[in-house]
């Protein structure tokens, strides 16, 4: 089977639009969707539904994807094998962080793999930090960074590279709520992750239903709220020492503190077997 024709399925899975699946193979939207009819002759199945409107997959077309990318790890794995044999290791690996710790690792961490292998390229995506293990366990990445979870999910591994706090903050004059306010004070949370589950639990602990105004994605925008005033939110620390609103916010003293972040590298175990990612999982910090 042509593994470049597995590589077009796969594109297509995962983002479900012909224009966007072609482009990415460097290939015409008419020759993929022949591709893919082709594909779907060898393997005796419909892969994927579509009409005018849409495109999904079938239930065989996700057994088949778990497949595909199975198989394509072992290919870079063998290939990258010889590569590393002959002094020549290249290929891409992609990667998917946050906006903030795109400036805060990655100059120090990619510029040492550049160093070492010049010939490694990397296909950066950036978004909600919260969305970066099921990026990894979906296969749609390589690697992640993120924080890493109180439980670790099967097959996943972690390197850690560094710690954070997680705090509350404020605008700057704003004064601290006392203990009989924080029931009524306005708070401005992550819609989900981590960060929301550590301050649902001090809030439990304290014994208050907190007065949420706001459920964010992204801890950034969580700083530009609470640099406007509207109320107190929680953010990891290396995210408001990062934001150029770090001198409109102050950070909050509260006891208990919130457990902090531990922020590494995620990808699965079994890619770790890639002399690339090796690679990768080898440059310090």
């Amino acid at each position: 089977m042509d593994i470049r024709q597995l590589r077009q399925f796969i594109h297509l899975a995962e983002g479900l639009h012909f224009g966007r699946a072609s482009a990415a193979g460097n290939i015409s939207p008419s020759a993929l969707s022949r591709s893919i009819r082709q594909l779907e002759q060898d393997v005796g199945a419909v892969l994927f539904d579509r009409d005018n409107r849409s495109v999904t997959l079938t239930r065989q077309g996700e057994t088949f994807l778990a497949w595909a990318r199975d198989v394509l790890t072992g290919w870079d794995v063998v290939r990258h094998t010889v590569q590393e044999q002959s002094g020549d290791l290249q290929g891409e690996v992609s990667l998917y962080c946050s906006v903030t710790a795109s400036y805060s690792f990655l100059f120090e961490l990619l510029g040492k793999l550049r160093r070492d292998h010049p010939r490694i390229e990397l296909k950066l995506h950036t978004g909600d930090p919260e969305h970066a293990i099921a990026r990894v366990m979906a296969g749609s990445e390589d690697i992640a960074i993120g924080a890493r979870p109180d439980v670790l999910p099967a097959g996943l591994a972690f390197k850690p590279i560094a710690h954070s706090r997680l705090v509350f903050i404020a605008a700057a004059g704003k004064p601290r709520p006392n203990p009989r306010e924080w029931a009524t004070t306005p708070m401005i949370l992550p819609e989900s992750g981590l960060a929301r589950q550590r301050t649902d639990h001090w809030f439990r602990e304290l014994g208050l239903q907190p007065r949420i105004y706001a459920q964010v994605a992204g801890n950034e925008a969580i700083v530009s709220m609470v640099s406007l005033g509207f109320g107190v939110g929680v953010v990891p620390e290396i995210v408001l020492e990062a934001s150029p609103l770090a001198g409109k916010v102050r950070q909050l003293q509260v006891r208990p503190a919130l457990a902090p972040y531990e922020v590494g590298l995620f990808t699965l175990e079994k890619k770790l077997r890639s002399p690339l990612i090796r690679a990768f999982w080898a440059a310090r910090i």
